[in-house]
């Protein structure tokens, strides 16, 4: 826990909902971390370029193929556990939900004539091992549901920003075949809509202290990660 975390959640969660509050906050200062970052600002005005373009989408690749093992060791270890089993669903429903996104990412790299071999030996950022690290860690070992404040941060980006950059790239179109490398995006942006309304309802169920502080504590922490797996500068 971080300093002056625990206070500010007990202090917010003396409504019993008004911690959910908190998630909101990190995915909207994710949003606006996002906006100021020069490659993500880009990439949501459609004016990114190739070789920013592949790099997010290799990038995105390297920790979007663990969504479906992270949320599935959570729902399973939480099913095991026997508490919340609402919660347990949910985490396993949307392991389901995420199988198989890293092969529209894998589509959209070879329609830009990035071989999956070339992505497969590519260099991970920092960014993207301390994300897997961090989820992989409260999925196995620490809070199993604190990986739905990375689900709800990720989701309000999708649902906020995903599917105007598809239009925005395919309207400038500087990509070459950028409209057959969009697939990623354009999908998550439609599937996306809704999820963070659904996981907003079904967290306020949540009640105990150190699990609410769990999950906003993982919405906090990918939020200060995932602007590094853009290129910097």
């Amino acid at each position: 826990m971080w300093p002056g975390e625990e206070t500010h959640v007990q202090t917010r969660t003396q409504d019993p909902t008004g911690w959910v509050e908190l998630l909101d906050q990190e995915a909207r200062a994710l949003v606006a971390a996002l906006d100021a970052h020069p490659d993500a600002r880009r990439l949501f005005d459609g004016t990114l370029d190739e070789a920013g373009y592949i790099h997010y989408l290799v990038q995105t690749y390297h920790y979007a193929r663990w969504s479906t093992p992270m949320l599935g060791d959570a729902g399973r270890r939480l099913r095991r556990l026997g508490t919340h089993p609402w919660l347990a669903e949910l985490l396993l429903r949307k392991a389901d939900e995420e199988r198989g996104h890293e092969k529209w990412l894998l589509s959209d790299l070879k329609n830009l004539g990035v071989g999956a071999e070339r992505v497969e030996r590519a260099v991970r950022t920092p960014a993207v091992e301390a994300y897997t690290g961090w989820n992989f860690f409260t999925s196995r070992s620490g809070v199993p549901t604190a990986v739905l404040g990375t689900a709800y941060v990720l989701e309000y980006l999708s649902q906020t920003r995903a599917s105007g950059a598809v239009e925005r790239l395919i309207a400038v179109d500087a990509i070459p075949h950028i409209r057959k490398a969009v697939t990623f995006l354009r999908s998550h942006g439609a599937l996306d809509e809704g999820h963070v309304a659904e996981m907003n309802a079904v967290l306020r169920e949540l009640t105990d202290p150190e699990e609410q502080a769990a999950v906003v504590l993982s919405a906090r922490a990918t939020r200060s990660i995932y602007p590094g797996i853009f290129r910097e500068g």
